[in-house]
């Protein structure tokens, strides 16, 4: 049973709390100005950025520049807090995991063309069902995971113009549409055990999505555009929002680093919310606490702070409201770092640092039976994870989402079994 925790918290309103969140793509805009103007080629990168087909890996820092990428971002940030507030929408944790995830794919795969047809999808679903905006927006947030389907549609070869348009806005939609039943039912394979459930149920989709084009003879093409130039201005700008979110926390809960303790009581498992369960205070803090470890892993092996790392940063310092700590995720990201070293893998590398952060998906597992189990865990997620894009193509951004689900559907009934056993 999970138990709130009494906390000496200051009241503070859904507005305050946007304005928070509001913060981020406000820094994304002025960071992506001032690159612009350094750059000379915002327009262009725009364009780019927009036009292309976004499979895996589409990094947008390189394909259209930073200040391009940081506005595309900045753009769409905005624009989903306006649909926040126009649907008067509580902010809670897993509001904010969706409102932090789409952020940070936002320089890896998302734009304001391919998101579109989903939230028109999730709107005909909520009028077809009789039910609010409201009650669908957070897993259309998490949706857009499939955009790159939409994206390959319109831009690639796969189908002749003009007919790539109508078809790829179409398929956007029906993707949309079907979206929120599938992600309930998906929700039982991993028994709550993988964070990132529309992860897995966007891996299914996609799955099937390319099943179907290979059976036609079409074939997704591999992408592997990555930016790879170290860039200090943005792990600054990391490190000042994360602090910064912090600040914030101990300005709402003033007992905050004394609070802060209690998060390690949780397991993690969905639900996990922990601005129900410990405070916004706490959760700010939690969520700058994981960002700088996580800035910090990418520094410690000399990896590039580029559109896949931030995505998978943004991702973990959302999540961090809703089921993740330091407590549950060290075991499973020391597990992949082990199995990553004994393979001889370059721990600087894009793919195996994503692995690490995005690993954490499946920290509940750690957080329930243990560190020596969320060791295998890990282990056990680079193994799937660095052979399933090819099952969808690279159509899944969420590719470690889907891997996930695969680990804790597998793993976590046997460890039961044998608990039972005993």
């Amino acid at each position: 049973m999970i138990i709130k925790q009494k906390v000496d918290e200051r009241p503070i309103h859904k507005e305050q709390i946007l304005n928070v969140l509001l913060i981020f793509p406000l820094s994304f805009l002025l960071f992506g100005i001032l690159m612009s103007i350094k750059e000379q080629s915002f327009i262009e990168g725009y364009i780019k950025i927009a036009k292309s087909p976004t499979i895996l890996i589409t990094d947008f820092l390189e394909l259209g520049g930073l200040g391009a990428a940081f506005i595309n971002a900045a753009i769409i940030g905005l624009g989903n807090l306006y649909l926040l507030k126009r649907f008067k929408m509580r902010i809670n944790g897993l509001l904010i995991a969706a409102f932090m995830t789409l952020l940070g794919f936002s320089f890896f795969g998302k734009n304001i063309v391919n998101i579109i047809p989903l939230y028109v999808g999730g709107y005909l679903y909520a009028k077809n069902q009789r039910i609010h905006m409201r009650d669908v927006i957070v897993i259309i947030m998490f949706s857009t995971g499939l955009s790159p389907i939409i994206s390959e549609l319109m831009f690639s070869d796969i189908m002749i113009s003009p007919l790539n348009m109508v078809i790829g806005f179409g398929v956007g939609i029906l993707i949309g549409f079907v979206i929120v039943p599938l992600s309930s039912h998906m929700l039982k394979f991993h028994d709550g055990y993988n964070l990132y459930n529309i992860g897995f149920t966007a891996g299914i989709v996609g799955t099937v999505f390319t099943s179907i084009l290979r059976a036609l003879d079409k074939e997704v093409e591999p992408v592997r555009i990555i930016y790879e130039s170290e860039d200090m201005h943005i792990k600054l700008l990391l490190c000042g929002l994360f602090l910064g979110l912090i600040v914030i926390g101990l300005n709402i809960n003033r007992t905050g680093l004394k609070d802060f303790k209690n998060i390690f009581k949780y397991v993690g498992r969905t639900v996990t919310d922990f601005t129900y369960l410990l405070g916004y205070g706490v959760t700010f803090i939690n969520m700058g606490v994981m960002g700088l470890c996580s800035v910090g892993i990418v520094t410690v092996f000399g990896g590039v702070v580029n559109g896949p790392v931030l995505a998978a940063i943004f991702t973990v310092v959302g999540f961090s409201a809703f089921g993740k700590h330091l407590k549950n995720t060290a075991p499973v990201v020391i597990g992949v770092i082990l199995a990553a070293s004994y393979l001889g893998l370059d721990l600087s590398s894009t793919g195996i640092l994503i692995s690490i952060l995005f690993s954490t998906t499946i920290a509940p597992i750690a957080g329930a039976y243990g560190p020596i189990v969320g060791i295998l865990a890990g282990i056990l997620h680079l193994a799937v994870v660095t052979n399933i894009g090819i099952v969808h193509g690279g159509i899944n951004l969420y590719n470690n989402g889907f891997s996930g689900g695969l680990v804790a559907g597998f793993l976590v009934p046997i460890i039961d079994a044998f608990k039972k056993g005993e």
